[in-house]
């Protein structure tokens, strides 16, 4: 990974800062995205994570998505980066006594089961804040911890549906499709996760005492879906599809080059559409009583939509990208993955990183979010094999003889 700008290599300043999140200790005992990528995030800004595994199986993303040369998915090698792999069978009580031996030393523990499984293994909150009072645990689930539903599966296609977001992922009337990424709800789960393990840890500073952190799927979902809570309860507004447009704006929308390929053009207040109508020739629309407010063009939305799509259609979308950036417009061709690797802003931003890793090889995986200025985090190691730190977790720093741990994997505890 390239450091960043202000590290220079011979400089008496040359040694990496310490990252900022050095000295917490995170146990991940989540599988699939929501919760792994919490820790991930924590992991890229310096914290200790190790990844609790069923023994023989592991997480299920190590066979999610496109395999990689040495048997795990790339998706795995690229959301369970920078962590330790271990071992541990939490259903067996001696498996349990050894979680709670690890826990006792972390700050953080990560889980996303059913709600009510960890306490049916004895290793609810309760009976793990007394071997850590400190403990910060964050739960992820479906429904959250509470409520009628709280037992019930999820997944991330579930919590688009259930927090209205697959609802308007279509065109009116069309069939109801998904909202760009299936794992959405994961990512933005994983995302209120790692906000909400900082404010408790945060607390914790003053109290010395942890928490739970109770993150529900849909509820990521459902806290980004802008303005429809407060209009349904003044209005009874009910929001309908739109397909590419945007409730209560227009133009902002997706628009058909001349050649063939498809822009964004977001006019968000009154003076970008004046830009936006310099940039067309169209000048003889500012001002026009039609077009001249939000609500007045809202109200013409077909109508200002097809003079914006007229223009375009008329123009390469070179031409269009041009005379929109000239104009302080706005606008961005829809990339695929492979525009996206010949962009020079990407690379200007280390969006994407290459990693090596001694099984994977170079890999080129997303880069750190967000960038901080004095210690940014990094990217050190991509996902690692099954149990690969077993020795180093329970013989060295939890002072397990080799035998005993030899014993241990033998029987299936680890």
């Amino acid at each position: 990974m390239k450091a960043p700008d202000s590290f220079i290599p011979g400089s008496p300043e040359s040694a990496p800062p310490s990252l900022p999140l050095a000295g917490i200790k995170v146990i991940d005992l989540a599988t699939f995205i929501a919760g792994p990528f919490c820790a991930s995030m924590l992991a890229e800004f310096g914290a200790e994570v190790i990844k609790v595994e069923e023994p023989g199986k592991g997480d299920p993303l190590r066979r999610f998505g496109k395999r990689s040369e040495c048997g795990d998915s790339l998706t795995w090698l690229s959301e369970a980066r920078n962590r330790k792999s271990i071992t541990l069978n939490l259903r067996s009580a001696e498996g349990a006594g050894l979680l709670k031996r690890l826990v006792a030393t972390a700050d953080v523990l990560i889980e996303n089961f059913r709600p009510g499984t960890l306490e049916k293994w004895g290793l609810g909150y309760d009976e793990l804040s007394r071997a850590n009072p400190g403990l910060v645990m964050l739960r992820v689930s479906g429904y959250g911890q509470t409520g009628p539903l709280r037992s019930l599966p999820g997944f991330a296609r579930i919590a688009h549906a259930f927090g209205g977001l697959a609802h308007m992922a279509r065109e009116p009337g069309g069939v109801p499709v998904i909202p760009g990424s299936t794992s959405l709800a994961d990512y933005s789960s994983g995302l209120y996760g790692a906000l909400g393990v900082m404010v408790a840890l945060r607390e914790r500073d003053k109290s010395g005492i942890g928490q739970v952190v109770d993150v529900a799927l849909f509820e990521s979902i459902f806290r980004m879906m802008d303005e429809m809570v407060p209009a349904f309860d003044r209005y009874g507004l009910v929001r309908e599809p739109l397909g590419a447009d945007t409730v209560n704006i227009v133009p902002h929308s997706h628009y058909l080059s001349g050649d063939g390929k498809w822009l964004a053009i977001a006019c968000s207040n009154d003076k970008m559409f004046e830009r936006l109508c310099v940039a067309m020739g169209r000048q003889d629309l500012i001002g026009d009583p039609r077009y001249a407010t939000i609500p007045e063009r809202d109200r013409r939305r077909g109508e200002v939509n097809a003079l914006v799509a007229e223009w375009v259609d008329g123009r390469t979308a070179l031409q269009v990208l041009e005379q929109c950036r000239q104009g302080e417009v706005p606008c961005s061709l829809l990339y695929n993955i492979a525009d996206i690797f010949q962009e020079e802003q990407y690379e200007a931003r280390q969006a994407i990183v290459s990693v090596e890793d001694g099984r994977a090889g170079a890999l080129k995986v997303p880069g750190i979010v967000p960038k901080l200025s004095r210690t940014p985090g990094r990217v050190e190691s991509l996902g690692p094999a099954l149990g690969a730190h077993n020795f180093a977790v329970y013989q060295e720093a939890m002072g397990i003889s080799a035998q005993e741990v030899a014993r241990l994997i033998d029987e299936g505890v680890i």
